[in-house]
C-alpha cells in the first residue's frame, strides 16, 4: 500500500520523515465492464492509491449510486475517496490532476469537467453533454458553484462525505454529491480532464429510457434541494 503527502490539515499524524500521510481509495462501479476494467485497473497511477474497490453492480436491486453507496461504506480508513467509472472513458492516470486541488488544501470536493479542450470527438454525445451543460448552468445559477459538468470522475475527503450523509441510490448520485456539498458550504473545484469513447454501450446514455431518466433525476433534484433550502431559510426567518 502507498500513501501521498497532504499539505492541508492533518489526516493522520506525520511519519518518520515529518510529512503527513493521505490514504486514498477509488471505487470503481462496473456494470458489464469485463472488456474493459483490466485497462483502468492497469491505468491507475502507482505510489497513490492505498485501495482499489470494484463494485459489481450485477445485483437485483442495481444502481449507479448504490454501487458507489456500497464502495463507499466498505473502505478502509481513506482520507480522500475518488470515484471512477469502469469504461475507460476516463483515464485513471489524470489521478494527480484531481487529487491537486485537494492535496493542496485548496478544495473538499473536486469534479473533473469532461467538458474542456482534451476531450475527444465523438466520446460524449451530444444530448449527454448539452443535459450536463443545462445541469451545470442551472448549478452555477442556484447555488454559486462555478462548475460546467456533472462527471463521474471525482474524489471528496472521505469525512465530508461522510458529513453529508448520501442516499441517491441511481441517477441522481452525481449531482446529490454536488448540491448538498454546496449547500453545507463546501469548497468545491473543478479539474480539466481528458474523455475518451467508452468501451461497450452506455447503460444511461445509450438508452433513450436511460437518457431521459438520468434527465429528469438531475434536474428535479437541482431544483427540490434549491427550494428545499429556500424554505429552511424562510422557516429559520
Amino acid at each position: 500500500m502507498s500513501t501521498l503527502c497532504y499539505q492541508g490539515g492533518t489526516p493522520h499524524p506525520p511519519g518518520g520523515d515529518g510529512q503527513i500521510r493521505v490514504r486514498v481509495s477509488i471505487i470503481i462501479p462496473t456494470h458489464n465492464e469485463a472488456q474493459s476494467i483490466g485497462r483502468v485497473l492497469a491505468d491507475i497511477p502507482s505510489g497513490l492509491v492505498t485501495e482499489v474497490i470494484v463494485v459489481d453492480s450485477k445485483e437485483p436491486r442495481r444502481g449507479y449510486g448504490r454501487a458507489c453507496l456500497t464502495g463507499l461504506a466498505n473502505t478502509d480508513r481513506p482520507d480522500v475517496v475518488v470515484f471512477l467509472d469502469g469504461d475507460y472513458s476516463d483515464r485513471p492516470s489524470e489521478l494527480p490532476i484531481l487529487l491537486a486541488p485537494i492535496v493542496e488544501g485548496r478544495a473538499d470536493i473536486t469534479v473533473g469537467s469532461r467538458l474542456s479542450s482534451n476531450r475527444n470527438a465523438g466520446a460524449l454525445p451530444w444530448h449527454q453533454a448539452f443535459g450536463n451543460r443545462l445541469s451545470a448552468g442551472l448549478i452555477r445559477m442556484l447555488y454559486g458553484v462555478q462548475i460546467t459538468d456533472l462527471g463521474p470522475f471525482r474524489a471528496g475527503r472521505a469525512e465530508v462525505l461522510r458529513a453529508l450523509a448520501l442516499e441517491e441510490e441511481t441517477y441522481g448520485w452525481a449531482v446529490e454529491m454536488i448540491l448538498k456539498g454546496a449547500l453545507a458550504g463546501y469548497r468545491i473545484v473543478e479539474a480539466p480532464v481528458s474523455y475518451y469513447p467508452r468501451i461497450g454501450k452506455s447503460k444511461i446514455s445509450g438508452t433513450v429510457r436511460g437518457t431521459f431518466g438520468a434527465g429528469w433525476f438531475i434536474l428535479s433534484r437541482i431544483v427540490r434541494y434549491y427550494f428545499r433550502r429556500r424554505s429552511g431559510n424562510a422557516t429559520t426567518a
